[in-house]
C-alpha cells in the first residue's frame, strides 16, 4: 500500500477513486507513565513513555485505514491526514484519514 500527504502518488497515475477511509485508536494514560512524566515535568526533558504510546497510536491508526482501503481494492491511500481529539478524562482519540485510490 503506497501512503503519501500529496493528492498525488509522482509517476503513477490515479485510475480509479475509491473515497475516504480512516482507522482510529482510543487510548487511556497510564498511571505509570503519568507517575514518570510529572516527576520529568520539573527536570525537562522527552516523555519517552508518551512518545512511545502516540507512536503505537499512529501505527495502529494507519493500520486500521490501510485495511479499510485493501477492501475496497485501493492499492494507495493519498493525502493522509492525523488528527487528534480528548474523549474523556485522560483518553484520547488518534484519527488517520486519507483518499483510497488506484494507482498504475
Amino acid at each position: 500500500m503506497i501512503l503519501t500527504n500529496i493528492e498525488t502518488v509522482p509517476g503513477k497515475t490515479i485510475v480509479e477513486h475509491f473515497g475516504l477511509v480512516q482507522g482510529s485508536t482510543i487510548r487511556a494514560k497510564h498511571v505509570g507513565r503519568d507517575i514518570m512524566a510529572g516527576l520529568k515535568n520539573i527536570v525537562g526533558g522527552e516523555l519517552k513513555g508518551y512518545t512511545e504510546l502516540m507512536k503505537e497510536s499512529r501505527r495502529e491508526a494507519t493500520n486500521r485505514m490501510i485495511e479499510e482501503a485493501r477492501q475496497l481494492g485501493a492499492n494507495a491511500i493519498v493525502n493522509v491526514r492525523y488528527a487528534t481529539s480528548s474523549v474523556a478524562q485522560g483518553a484520547a482519540e488518534l484519527f488517520a484519514y486519507g483518499t483510497a485510490v488506484r494507482v498504475e
